[in-house]
């Protein structure tokens, strides 16, 4: 019966795909609902905790968007990528790893993803080729940021009391220097892969078109010729001060033992705390515009990633509490013996969920039942992102429509697309890495 609720709950979540985003919540509701009243299965708790945090994250970078501050981070890296444009498969996917990293959101990569496919194209350079890696990056960066949600869960309560030497100093120092070889592993994969610009024939045959070549060859995207606020470079400047003071916070819980005989606030509740608080720094010292906070894409974007994971990890969370007993007693004994096989199960879920919060939140509490050791907790967190395997995220998407050249495609059996192999070199590197660190650093 479990096999058949499972095909059940992965139908619901194919018919939710179908109409992405904000559909992929909403659907997951369905299949919440039939779940409980039908299956007759226990409701899980409702994901708040990781939704609180994105929600304060989105709405600090929102906040930094506004006021100017996100145009100022991209005219930083358009500078670097145009001094060095031979390098863009290199340059193209650290810079969307770095901005992830610092906003603890991919979703910033919808900005400098036309920058790097014009840089490309300019240069004779397969945009498949960065603009991939890129996408990957922004994404696989998730497990190396202090402010992410995916972190966040790691530091949970369930976590700690079982993992008590685990802190947030502690975690990113085995998954930040694991994705960052991940990401170098990929863009070097990507130097190679594909036939060279001039050689392919889609491009070819599109710049056969006058209209087509004369667009090609005239059209330039840059952020360099606008004019910024003052107010930009101030609002950068204050948003990582931000990431410092979580930082501090990790690494000195007295400071957040309010109480004698206390334990430390969670740094799921610091993280939110910072954020809104530097999110209100900005707004009221950069004289940021409220009414334009809601039209950017940042805020668009999460608040869409959060209804979803509020669907989508409700709905799956409460199968897999329900499956729980029957799933660890089922694989028990191979991921004792093999405990890396844990990435496999990470990896599926993230497939089926698109969302590497939401495969944490799911997954965390089985890996706890199975006694999995901390280095291999952590050092297998880059395999919490496997959504790259199925090309229908978002970012992805987006990157397909900002080649203008056809080489970033979807192929016709639907899995042969442009983000399959960067995103198996990337995170089986990461994961390897991650193992690697774990034991010496855990």
């Amino acid at each position: 019966m479990l096999i058949y609720e499972f095909l059940f709950l992965l139908l619901m979540l194919y018919i939710g795909s179908r109409y992405g985003g904000i559909g992929l919540g909403v659907v997951s509701g369905i299949g919440l609902m039939i779940e409980i009243f039908v299956l007759r299965m226990p409701p899980a708790s409702a994901p708040v905790d990781v939704m609180l945090i994105i929600i304060a994250v989105v709405g600090c970078a929102s906040i930094l968007e506004a006021a100017g501050g996100m145009k100022y981070m991209l005219q930083i890296a358009e500078k670097i990528l145009r001094k060095n444009p031979k390098r863009i498969t290199l340059l193209g996917p650290l810079t969307t790893f770095l901005m992830s990293v610092m906003l603890g959101t991919g979703h910033s990569v919808y900005s400098i993803m036309p920058i790097i496919s014009d840089i490309a194209v300019k240069n004779g350079i397969r945009p498949e080729r960065p603009m991939a890696a890129a996408s990957v990056a922004s994404q696989l960066a998730l497990s190396g940021s202090p402010i992410s949600a995916l972190v966040a869960c790691y530091l949970g309560k369930e976590v700690l009391g079982l993992y008590p030497d685990l802190s947030l100093f502690t975690i990113l120092a085995v998954t930040f220097p694991a994705v960052l070889c991940g990401v170098l592993a990929m863009s070097l994969y990507s130097n190679f892969r594909g036939k060279e610009l001039k050689d392919d024939p889609e491009y070819q045959r599109r710049m056969q078109d006058p209209h087509y070549r004369e667009l090609i060859e005239n059209s330039s995207k840059t952020t360099l010729d606008e004019k910024l606020p003052a107010s930009a470079k101030l609002s950068v400047f204050i948003f990582l001060s931000s990431l410092i003071v979580i930082v501090l916070l990790a690494m000195f819980p007295e400071i957040r033992t309010i109480g004698e005989g206390a334990s430390p606030i969670s740094m799921g509740i610091i993280i939110q705390m910072v954020m809104l608080t530097f999110g209100g720094i900005i707004l009221i010292l950069c004289k940021t515009s409220v009414s334009k906070v809601p039209n950017g894409v940042v805020f668009k974007s999460g608040m869409v990633a959060c209804i979803a994971i509020f669907g989508i990890a409700w709905m799956s969370d409460t199968y897999f509490q329900f499956a729980k007993p029957a799933f660890v007693a089922s694989i028990k004994d191979m991921v004792q013996a093999m405990p890396w096989t844990f990435a496999f199960a990470l990896f599926v879920v993230s497939v089926v969920v698109n969302s590497q919060a939401a495969t944490a939140k799911i997954l965390l509490p089985v890996a706890i039942a199975l006694g999995l050791p901390a280095p291999v907790l952590i050092g297998l967190m880059p395999a919490t992102y496997a959504y790259f395997f199925i090309p229908n995220y978002p970012s992805d998407i987006a990157t397909v429509n900002f080649d203008p050249t056809g080489t970033t495609k979807i192929g016709k059996f639907y899995f042969n697309h442009s983000f399959m192999f960067p995103g198996l070199v990337g995170v089986f590197t990461a994961c390897c890495v991650g193992l690697g660190l774990g034991h010496v650093l855990l």
